[in-house]
């Protein structure tokens, strides 16, 4: 779905307040989060806007933006 949001707070609310907690003190965990979620906006502006992207490449970035997610989700269930 286009313009659907992805960033780190809308995919986990329940942890919203983890999730800030960590981003401000552990400073690897707020590079990640940082990292899925300006991957995350590259993403919905090539979406929103049409740009010319290879099928492969926007997918290779899902990919990326998944794993992302995927490593934040196991840091915020183990702190």
């Amino acid at each position: 779905m286009l313009s659907e949001h992805h960033d780190i707070d809308h995919e986990f609310p329940e942890y919203h307040q983890k999730l800030e907690a960590l981003v401000g003190t552990d400073a690897a965990f707020a590079d990640l989060v940082a990292r899925h979620d300006k991957l995350d906006d590259e993403i919905r502006e090539l979406e929103e806007r049409g740009l010319p992207i290879a099928d492969e490449n926007i997918e290779a970035m899902k990919f990326q933006r998944a794993e992302l997610k995927d490593e934040i989700y196991v840091r915020l269930r183990k702190g």
